[in-house]
C-alpha cells in the first residue's frame, strides 16, 4: 500500500482529500510539525482560501524550509488548489506575499472579464475541460493517464502565472482566457483544480501521483 503525508496547516478540508487518497489505496499520514514533513516520501499540501493565511499556517508551523527540503531531495510533492499557488514565488492577492518559491511564478487574478471585455462570474467555479499547454510533458506526472478534454472542477479567483512556460501542464478556457489548471517542475506538481472532487478522473490524477518515484 502506498504511503502519503498529507499536510495540515490549519486552513482547507484535508478530509475530503484524505478520502480521495484513501480510495486509492493509500495510507493517510497527517502532519502538522517539521518531524511528520521530514518523514514524508508522497506529500500533499492541500488548501483553500487565501494566499496570506496559507503562507501564514506553514510559516507559524515551521514548514516551509521543510517543504523546500523536502522538494530539494526530489521527493514527490503535490499541492492542490491553494496548495499549488503556495508553490509559487509570490501572490499578488489583497497585497504581495512570498510564497513557497518551488515553481518561479506569481499568483495574479483571474481575468474579470471575458476576452471581449463582457463582465463574467468571479470566482471561477464549475466544470472545465483540461487542455495540454504547447510543449507540456504529462508523463510521470498526476496527469500521465488523463486524456485532453478531460474535466475537473474548479473554484479560484486567482491563478499561477509560471516564469516558465514549460512548468505549465494544463489550462482550461475561461471567457477565452486560457487560465492556468496545473503547473510542473519535476518532482513538484500542482493542480489549480480538485481532484478529490473531479471523480473518477480525478482519482486516476491521484493515483498517477502516488506512482511517482
Amino acid at each position: 500500500m502506498a504511503r502519503v503525508t498529507l499536510i495540515d496547516y490549519g486552513i482547507g478540508n484535508l478530509y475530503s482529500v484524505q478520502r480521495a487518497l484513501e480510495t486509492c489505496g493509500a495510507e493517510v499520514v497527517l502532519a502538522s510539525d517539521e518531524s511528520g514533513v521530514e518523514a514524508a516520501h508522497h506529500l500533499v499540501l492541500p488548501g483553500v482560501g487565501a494566499f496570506s493565511d496559507g503562507m501564514r499556517g506553514l510559516r507559524e508551523r515551521g514548514l516551509i524550509e521543510p517543504l523546500r527540503r523536502h522538494a530539494d531531495a526530489g521527493k514527490p510533492l503535490l499541492g492542490i488548489c491553494l496548495g499549488m499557488q503556495m508553490l509559487a514565488s509570490v501572490s499578488e492577492e489583497f497585497g504581495e506575499h512570498l510564497g513557497i518559491g518551488l515553481i518561479p511564478g506569481r499568483v495574479t487574478a483571474v481575468p474579470s472579464t471575458n476576452i471581449n471585455g463582457t463582465p463574467h462570474k468571479i470566482p471561477h467555479i464549475g466544470w472545465s475541460a483540461l487542455a495540454q499547454a504547447p510543449n507540456a510533458d504529462w508523463h510521470g506526472t498526476p496527469l500521465h493517464d488523463t486524456a485532453q478534454g478531460t474535466a475537473v472542477y474548479l473554484v479560484h479567483s486567482f491563478q499561477v502565472s509560471a516564469d516558465r512556460a514549460d512548468h505549465v501542464l494544463a489550462t482550461c478556457d475561461y471567457g477565452g482566457h486560457a487560465v492556468t489548471a496545473a503547473i510542473g517542475n519535476g518532482n513538484v506538481q500542482g493542480c489549480q483544480f480538485h481532484p478529490e472532487k473531479s471523480g473518477p478522473e480525478g482519482l486516476r490524477m491521484l493515483g498517477a501521483f502516488l506512482r511517482m518515484p
